[in-house]
């Protein structure tokens, strides 16, 4: 039922007390005599219930009771309920039991668009209203939300090698890459691979440095270990393969100049570590300051580093002129000395081949980890105890130690369970 809507005129009024001072009013009054209060501004008393659908099911059917206000769930929604949950009506009674009404909507919620609500066919939806489609510039059409992007937070898992990339709490994107694979080799065995890559800040493109390094170190391994390929001849062959796919990128023809604040016009450049295990062995190769560790099972026995930096720290070190602790905390120790990109000094990877006794977990990360756990100790106390069983969780544990420590740099790390079979124990060794 509804009835038209009153007249707009004084409304006499009915209050014994005024609503703004609460003095006693007589009847009749237009006006407070205390405080002016104009009572022809009170609203007046609803007289009537609002419109609702009303139910009357023939006698003895079942019928359905549908209700068409305004809903939360949008414009012209039915709620429909089953009449035996619908009130009762005396049998020629015209009064009918009204329904609870309706919530009021909550007022953090947006509005949504109908049009945009309905994402088109593979189109992106929306991370925060979960409703409107994702332009091309990576905002929401609906309430205009930026998305993230896709590689703020990336995570990998691939039988026994398992890789975690985080954006940082600092940096406006990602400059990180990897890239993990498995391969067999000519005699059948299995041979797993981690790339990690870090592109340098001060360079021109340095996530798209990172991500073609990678790319191009990965192929470049999947394509020699199965031609039997000694890994660390295939990790020399792999580094230099990064080098040409970053250098290219340097010389693409008619490329427009970019306008991101964040991108100097120089030539794209990026650091690069990676480990091989196959054949009982652990190939570790890398230009950069990025890192591997190995960390025992077995925690009674010592972890170590494996790989040394090109950077002034690590050359103010072996030169002698500072100690380890000095140079690190010195501003100038992260800067590289050796990285992939057209103006890098001539390319020179490192290699190493280790032949571990024991098994343990390799750690294969960028320095936006090694930051916050920068010993060999202090990684292995970060690495959980589960990781050589849960190398994905353990990579995420890791991620999380570096957000925790103030996340400054984009984190990357990679995680490969190394197993050696208890009859196979041999001599560790490292060769040039």
């Amino acid at each position: 039922m509804s009835q038209k809507p009153q007249e707009q005129k004084p409304q006499e009024t009915a209050l014994s007390k005024c609503p703004g001072c609460e003095e006693p009013l007589e009847p009749g009054d237009l006006f407070c005599g205390a405080c002016g209060y104009d009572l022809s501004a009170v609203p007046a008393v609803a007289q009537d219930h609002p419109t609702v659908a009303i139910t009357v099911p023939a006698e003895g059917s079942a019928g359905v009771h549908v209700d068409r206000r305004r809903e939360p769930d949008g414009p012209g929604t039915s709620n429909v309920s089953s009449a035996s949950s619908a009130p009762s009506t005396p049998s020629g009674s015209d009064d009918f039991e009204l329904p609870a009404p309706a919530a009021a909507p909550d007022p953090r919620t947006p509005a949504l668009d109908p049009v945009a609500a309905t994402p088109p066919a593979g189109a992106k939806r929306c991370v925060a209203c979960r409703a409107g489609s994702v332009d091309t510039d990576g905002y929401c059409e609906n309430c205009g939300h930026a998305q993230p992007r896709e590689r703020d937070h990336m995570e990998q898992e691939l039988g026994s090698v398992a890789a975690v990339s985080d954006r940082g709490l600092r940096h406006h994107r990602n400059e990180d890459s990897f890239a993990v694979s498995t391969t067999a080799l000519p005699d059948g065995s299995p041979a797993v691979v981690a790339i990690v890559c870090d592109g340098v800040s001060s360079a021109s493109r340095p996530d798209e440095a990172s991500a073609a390094a990678a790319s191009a170190a990965n192929e470049a391994l999947l394509e020699s270990l199965p031609r039997g390929t000694h890994p660390q001849q295939a990790m020399h062959e792999a580094i230099l393969a990064a080098g040409e796919a970053v250098n290219s990128l340097a010389q693409e023809p008619g490329r427009p100049m970019e306008h991101d604040q964040h991108r100097h016009q120089n030539a794209p450049a990026c650091t690069l570590v990676g480990s091989i295990m196959a054949g009982g062995l652990l190939i570790v190769g890398w230009v950069g300051d990025s890192r591997v560790y190995w960390v025992p099972d077995d925690r009674s026995n010592p972890p170590a580093r494996l790989t040394e930096d090109d950077s002034w720290a690590a050359q103010m070190v072996a030169a002698g002129l500072m100690n380890e602790a000095e140079a690190y905390a010195d501003e100038r120790a992260h800067a590289i000395t050796g990285w992939l990109g057209a103006d890098a000094y001539e390319l020179e990877p490192h290699t190493a081949s280790f032949k571990p006794d024991r098994s343990g977990l390799v750690v294969v990360c960028t320095d936006g980890l090694w930051n916050y756990a920068e010993s060999a100790a202090e990684m292995a106390a970060a690495v959980p105890l589960d990781a050589h069983q849960r190398p994905l969780h353990g990579a995420q544990v890791l991620v999380g130690h570096a957000l925790d420590g103030g996340g400054h740099d984009n984190v990357t790390v990679a995680l490969l369970p190394f197993a050696v079979e208890p009859q196979g124990a041999g001599s560790a060794c490292g060769t040039p």
